[in-house]
């Protein structure tokens, strides 16, 4: 039974005003009067049983559930805008992927020129942000996601194990050089803040409860920390698969044996099943598994 909606004028009407956060600004972008908009958006009020916006002295704000619904609505109008320009530019087989930051930039980035070569008849759209996609708003056909693979309902397949473990560049380590697990306790350590592996954690599969008083600099993203390593700044703690080209060049090497790594599995390629049905999501996760099978046993 196909649930009710209320009108499209109405949706892009309450988008437009919670965008302009005024009626006049927004008549004047949808061609309207005040009035016209306002009527819409009291229809649209009446129709979900909530006010969207509230008045004040200083104008209008939107109130709670507007916001909320706002998240929805917009991503659901994106949608329809997509599909409408993949229409009208003649795009047949497009595909949405979405990716965690570090993994897109660093492995999936430069890897896109296989996939483009092997599958030309594909028009691949790639977004990068830590979010996690929402599915039921329409815009993406695969997320890639980094974390505790905690999706119910939805296909969740890793995308390889990785080895997390200390880096640093050649120029530091022959500047401060380290023998010992328990000599990074006086050498100056990154920390990559978002990480599910924390140096706690390593310290600790080393048989030391030590950590160190503090930090030489703290980033939110692995790239970042990457970089920072690469310019000597001090020990990152990464993910030996993410930090592949770095590591490859020569600008970072592994501290110890890869016996002394984590092993852990943080990124995974996530859909909805029904999504499996693409012939697209199927040609670019098959591809996906292809470079990580051929690469297995050696840093990405």
């Amino acid at each position: 039974m196909r649930t009710e909606l209320p009108s499209l004028t109405s949706l892009v009407a309450f988008e437009t005003v919670a965008r302009r956060l005024s009626f006049a600004r927004a008549a004047v972008e949808l061609n309207l009067t005040p009035s016209a908009v306002s009527h819409r958006i009291a229809k649209l009020e009446d129709f979900l049983g909530f006010l969207l916006f509230e008045r004040t002295p200083r104008g209008i704000v939107i109130s709670e559930p507007g916001e909320s619904y706002l998240k929805r609505v917009s991503g659901a109008l994106g949608a329809l805008g997509n599909a409408t320009n993949d229409v009208r530019k003649g795009a047949r087989n497009t595909l949405y992927v979405h990716s965690c930051p570090t993994f897109a930039s660093v492995w999936l980035m430069p890897r896109l020129a296989g996939f483009a070569a092997a599958h030309p008849e594909i028009a691949l759209s790639l977004s990068a942000s830590p979010d996690h996609s929402d599915f039921a708003l329409g815009q993406v056909d695969i997320d890639i996601r980094y974390g505790v693979p905690e999706w119910p309902k939805l296909i969740v397949e890793p995308v390889f194990e990785e080895r997390v473990l200390p880096l640093a560049s050649p120029d530091l380590l022959a500047r401060l050089p380290i023998h010992a697990a328990a000599d990074l306790l006086d050498r100056p350590l990154i920390q990559s803040t978002m990480s599910l592996v924390q140096w706690p954690a390593w310290f600790a599969s080393r048989g030391l409860s030590g950590t160190p008083e503090r930090f030489a600099f703290r980033f939110d993203r692995s790239f970042m920390t990457l970089e920072a390593a690469v310019q000597g700044l001090g020990v990152a703690l990464e993910s030996e698969q993410i930090a592949a080209p770095h590591i490859a060049s020569g600008r970072l090497r592994p501290v110890f044996t890869p016996a002394w790594s984590l092993p852990v599995c943080v990124h995974f390629v996530v859909y909805p099943e029904r999504h499996a049905q693409r012939v697209e999501v199927a040609l670019f996760v098959a591809w996906l598994r292809e470079h990580v099978k051929a690469s297995a046993g050696s840093p990405q």
